[in-house]
């Protein structure tokens, strides 16, 4: 049985997270986390996220949170993320990063606390987008420059970095697969509605098109992602890791 906390408890993410944590028989709820100031601070998590109440409270003391959970699991915001990661650091715990739009120098202080403590970080822990990149990768090298490639994602209004976390990686993953610059990758980015997250990619020549896409009906893939990585990080060695090693993907 692992015992997780949760930083961002009552967002809309945190909620989804501590009630597949209620589901999951090898984990356990051991600690919300919320910003000064939230309306939900003292309000019993397992409730907010629609579970049976197991009186633990949501809190704004990382200390509190932290006390008898192994892991952190933290889908806040970029500057909240060097905050919870020193004082995880100070706790001796494990902590996973599904946060995306850190700048250049949050990136770099993720990876000097990796030195001290297990991370797991991806810009999307989902099992069938992290299965995408390794798609893309391989369509990138077996098709070559033969084919033009563009991409496009959508998401909810209410989601504040452009491009995504994840459209990014796919802009990655071909500039280093095809050597080419990211800035001559096309992505479009699309705002609208509560689109969950649409991601495509397309290959395109004269003669024919590969397109590789992926939905996301609900956040529970991202949640369940999460939770599978908090099980896979506990008892790792202090190091950055990715959804690519939570899975097997690595070559």
């Amino acid at each position: 049985m692992i015992e997780v906390a949760v930083a961002g408890a009552a967002g809309r993410m945190g909620k989804r997270i501590i009630a597949n944590l209620c589901a999951d028989p090898e984990t356990k709820l051991a600690g919300a986390l919320e910003a000064p100031g939230s309306s939900n601070l003292g309000s019993d998590a397992c409730e907010l996220a629609g579970c049976e109440a197991l009186g633990i409270k949501v809190t704004d003391s990382a200390e509190e949170a932290l006390q008898s959970a192994e892991v952190l699991i933290a889908f806040t915001l970029p500057e909240a993320t060097i905050s919870l990661l020193e004082k995880v650091a100070t706790a001796g715990k494990a902590i996973v990063i599904g946060t995306t739009g850190h700048t250049e120098e949050q990136q770099a202080q993720i990876k000097e606390f990796s030195q001290k403590i297990p991370i797991v970080m991806a810009p999307n822990m989902s099992v069938g987008v992290n299965v995408l990149w390794k798609l893309v990768q391989e369509g990138a090298r077996v098709l070559g420059s033969d084919f033009r490639v563009d991409i496009t994602e959508t998401h909810h209004v209410h989601k504040k970095d452009k491009p995504s976390g994840t459209a990014l990686e796919i802009v990655k993953i071909l500039s280093e697969t095809l050597g080419v610059s990211p800035a001559t990758i096309p992505c479009e980015s699309i705002r609208e509605g509560e689109v969950v997250g649409d991601h495509t990619t397309l290959f395109q020549s004269p003669d024919e098109t590969l397109t590789v896409t992926h939905h996301a009906e609900t956040r529970d893939i991202f949640a369940k992602g999460a939770i599978r990585a908090a099980k896979w990080l506990n008892g790792k060695p202090a190091s950055l890791y990715d959804m690519q090693d939570v899975l097997g993907l690595k070559t």
